[in-house]
């Protein structure tokens, strides 16, 4: 079989259509599979390169798995400030129309969707006359609806201060977000710096991998630079978070 083939034979399959029709059971990894898969690798890695490679795979991917959740984190809190800015203007909205609290609340509901889920519990416990407390519902939303109905304030004005608070929050994340995307690329091109040198030094026949693989020292080494990453990506996170809190 000549390459041609080969090639022709990937670039079929490569434009072979997706079938329509999609299993009706699909079988995912447990929870607890999913949150500690990490330390496998580094138990892969261990029967073959030596203890410096599984601990320095170790530290790597704790390195890749707190950026990523804390990334997470950074991007869930500016989809919960867009999405209580996006719920209190139209219960404000509604309320200024003249629907009562708990209409309002079925009218936003139903016109953002995102938040229907999150507004069942407070609209089941406000027209059930009990408290407004529940954790699913977005903390401005409870917090201004039993501020209004404790001090007989009205509830559109209560709601507009929080709106105003929510904007506030959303717009600064979002520009806190265009301003560290800079220094933040950079740190992470200086961290796989050095994974990049790997390949470059076997080409230039430095033979790096044969050192930190065979000797002692190497894996040492190799020890000390994953966590000299670990420790410049933590670094990093605590800058950026310290002027998020400012």
């Amino acid at each position: 079989m000549n390459p041609w083939s080969l090639l022709f034979s990937g670039a079929g399959l490569a434009c072979w259509p997706r079938t329509a029709v999609r299993l009706p059971l699909t079988w995912r990894l447990p929870k607890a599979a999913r949150a500690y898969w990490w330390p496998l690798l580094a138990l892969l890695v261990l029967p073959f390169l030596g203890i410096g490679w599984a601990v320095a795979t170790l530290v790597l991917t704790s390195t890749v798995r707190q950026e990523h959740r804390w990334r997470a984190r950074a991007k869930a809190a500016l989809a919960e400030a867009e999405l209580t800015a996006s719920v209190l203007r139209a219960m404000i909205s509604e309320l200024r129309a003249g629907a009562h609290p708990v209409a309002a609340a079925e009218a936003v509901a139903e016109a953002v969707p995102a938040a229907s889920g999150r507004l069942r519990g407070l609209i089941a416990a406000a027209r059930l006359g009990g408290g407004t407390a529940d954790p699913d519902a977005p903390p401005a939303l409870v917090n201004a609806w039993e501020l209004a109905g404790r001090f007989g304030l009205p509830m559109a004005g209560v709601l507009d201060a929080a709106r105003r608070d929510a904007e506030a929050e959303a717009g600064f994340r979002r520009r806190l977000k265009a301003k560290m995307a800079g220094p933040r690329a950079s740190a992470a091109v200086l961290a796989v710096l050095p994974l990049v040198c790997l390949p470059l030094g076997e080409v230039m026949g430095a033979s790096p991998l044969g050192v930190l693989t065979g000797t002692g020292a190497g894996q040492s080494l190799l020890v000390v630079g994953s966590g000299l990453i670990w420790a410049g990506t933590a670094w990093c996170r605590a800058l950026t978070g310290r002027t998020a809190s400012c």
